[in-house]
């Protein structure tokens, strides 16, 4: 999991402004192999960063590249690549149902290219490009540059082209009264989409998150983590004690200990293959237990146990108040998969101040990282079914305005079985 530390605002984490990448209609388009997906993700090949695909050489490999195409019309598409001297690939390229083969014999050390000629791409909107081997099992495909393209269609297309090929990380930013003293935060969260390497959070705020990741294809956990006080962002043990999170208590089977290159703090996590399509429900609550410290605890409510679970307890320095900056994400913290797509519902949230008051939340903004400015504009959010929803990755349509609020109606229903484990007026 690759999170950064979030702060209150409209903006999360570093928001780092890329230039363009849209195409004039005069202008060849080069699309470096190192954005490529390769399906299956197999052993064996591999997409490195600054050089592309290497190690092809299994014909069941395919090597996909998505792109949005605003302007119909034709398309020139060739790829660029290496293969020893003497050698020779052959190449298939389906681009909008319309597939093209391409022979080609090696150059060294020098790059030599595949030509599929035209494309006809007949409407605006997301396409997949496809490149596929017809040698024969074991020869070697060739070390893929780039995709280039030319022609009338590259007009203002748009395709990232920087080597984090992750989705943009999206986020709901719930806006709260700044006076109203938060002692606990619930949300009821369903992943709907479940790809490797998701991780959809439903309580963060200033400092910490808590939410469910797809860490394998055998392994799901609930993460409950908190960040340390002070500035370190890598190194844990860096960090003096007196800015050190505590823990304080865990449930059993829980594991604990340090977590960084993200901010550092305690984390926690149970491993435990909670279900696609089925309500999860957590609770945060924050209790101040002197002027400069602030126990944080998370609960999940354990779908087979069928009552609230205690994550773990964490007491931070530096804090003495209640929570503050609430929100919820979605990320996709491993890039091999950026391609396909994150869904999750975040609905009935609540807040319970220190006066004992429950306060709904029917309001959220919409935000994202760096990589949804300009570099993957497949990020999106919107209220479905009564509920907020956000979606990332898949290159298929859907754009929300940073900033965009919305509003989903209230259920009037606060949780109403959380009472033993909410922190004591």
């Amino acid at each position: 999991m690759n999170r950064k530390r979030y702060a209150w605002g409209w903006t999360l984490g570093v928001v780092v402004f890329w230039v363009g990448t849209a195409c004039a209609a005069t202008e060849s388009l080069r699309v470096p192999a190192f954005t490529a997906y390769l399906e299956p993700n197999v052993e064996g090949a591999r997409v490195a960063e600054r050089f592309g695909v290497r190690g092809w050489n299994d014909p069941n490999l395919k090597v996909l590249w998505f792109g949005q195409i605003a302007t119909p019309g034709q398309l020139d598409c060739s790829v660029t690549l290496r293969l020893p001297t003497e050698a020779t690939s052959k190449l298939r390229l389906t681009v909008a149902g319309q597939s093209k083969e391409a022979s080609v014999a090696g150059g060294g050390a020098n790059f030599v290219t595949a030509d599929f000629g035209a494309f006809e791409i007949r409407e605006a909107g997301y396409q997949r490009f496809t490149l596929e081997s017809l040698n024969p099992p074991g020869q070697a495909c060739g070390d893929i540059n780039a995709l280039v393209l030319n022609g009338p269609a590259t007009k203002d297309a748009h395709f990232n082209l920087k080597p984090r090929r992750n989705a943009a990380s999206v986020h709901l930013m719930y806006p709260v009264d700044p006076n109203a003293e938060v002692a606990a935060f619930y949300c009821e969260m369903t992943g709907v989409e479940e790809p490797l390497w998701t991780y959809y959070m439903a309580c963060g705020w200033h400092r910490g998150y808590f939410g469910m990741q797809v860490n394998s294809p055998t392994e799901r956990r609930i993460i409950f983590s908190v960040w340390d006080s002070g500035g370190e962002a890598v190194d844990r043990k860096k960090v003096a004690d007196e800015d050190r999170v505590k823990l304080i208590a865990k449930g059993e089977g829980v594991y604990s200990g340090d977590f960084g290159n993200e901010g550092t703090g305690g984390h926690s996590h149970l491993v435990y293959a909670w279900k696609t399509g089925e309500v999860q429900r957590f609770l945060v609550t924050g209790q101040p237990v002197d002027a400069t410290h602030t126990v944080y605890s998370g609960y999940y409510f354990h779908p087979d146990k069928k009552e609230w679970f205690l994550i773990s307890s964490w007491r931070a320095p530096k804090e003495g108040g209640y929570m503050r900056g609430l929100y919820s994400f979605s990320e996709n913290f491993g890039g091999a998969n950026g391609h396909l797509l994150r869904k999750a519902f975040y609905g009935n949230q609540w807040i319970r101040t220190s006066q004992g008051q429950w306060i709904e939340l029917t309001t959220a903004a919409f935000s994202h990282d760096g990589t949804g400015k300009a570099d993957r504009l497949d990020r999106f959010m919107g209220v479905e079914n009564g509920q907020f929803f956000l979606a990332h990755g898949g290159f298929g349509p859907g754009f929300t305005p940073y900033r965009q609020r919305f509003d989903r109606p209230a259920t009037g229903k606060a949780p109403s079985d959380v009472a033993a484990i909410l922190p004591k007026q």
